[in-house]
């Protein structure tokens, strides 16, 4: 029984899944905290300063969620390849990016960071400036005012932009097969797993296997995003009141 279905393709092999769910859910929630910081910072930034070059720094944070994702990969692969900006620089101390489990975290931290930053920056300017204004009146720092004021009130939009971006990790493909290469059990994510699978004959089974943990992973996170969302709202609200 079970040769044969091997030769049906199905997952008898709950390892296989079970590595590449693993993968998928380690490199989606590292390349998610890797891109929280930079995208709070940023969409604090754009939420409460008028600067010059403004408009460019919002058309570079948009520009991964309208690129191709192999175009974002390409561009990555060549910035830290081994002739490259950075990527020469990180030769000389032995640090290798591409084709790496590092590659892949960091091409799918760069593809979310968009969504997390439109959802943190629009939670932020809903904030009241008038409750910024006197919490410094009384005395307090500026990075307590964030801290105490700012990031509390827009904790729904910040749990909203990460839980995107996790969901968007998750469904990463284009850059990161292009920077991380599909390597199994270290770069081959969900997505990358279905496109090897769908180039072997009689592996339908994996395939839907792999779909409907994605499906599954995906929504729940976008369901997970939901309550937590609504529950920090009904607390807010409270509080307020």
């Amino acid at each position: 029984m079970r040769r044969r279905a091997n030769e049906k393709g199905w997952p008898v092999s709950h390892d296989v899944i079970w590595t590449i769910l693993r993968v998928s859910l380690t490199v989606a929630a590292c390349a998610t905290a890797v891109a929280l910081p930079f995208a709070v910072a940023v969409a604090y930034l754009l939420a409460r300063y008028r600067f010059p070059g403004k408009s460019l720094l919002e058309a570079l944070c948009v520009a991964p969620l309208v690129l191709p994702p192999v175009v974002t990969g390409y561009l990555l692969l060549v910035l830290f390849g081994r002739s490259g900006v950075l990527g020469a620089w990180l030769a000389q101390i032995d640090v290798i990016v591409p084709f790496t489990w590092g590659a892949a975290v960091l091409a799918a931290a760069v593809t979310g960071f968009p969504l997390m930053v439109r959802a943190i920056r629009l939670a932020i300017e809903l904030v009241d400036p008038g409750l910024e204004a006197a919490a410094a009146g009384l005395g307090a720092a500026p990075w307590r005012v964030f801290l105490e004021v700012t990031l509390p009130l827009a904790a729904p939009g910040v749990l909203t932009g990460v839980m995107l971006a996790f969901a968007r990790c998750l469904g990463e493909f284009g850059a990161t097969i292009t920077f991380a290469g599909n390597i199994a059990g270290e770069t081959r994510t969900i997505p990358l797993a279905i496109y090897t699978y769908l180039q072997q004959p009689g592996a339908e089974g994996r395939v839907w296997w792999l779909v409907a943990v994605s499906l599954v992973v995906s929504l729940g996170a976008l369901w997970g995003s939901e309550v937590c969302q609504r529950r920090l709202q009904a607390r807010w609200g409270q509080s307020d009141a």
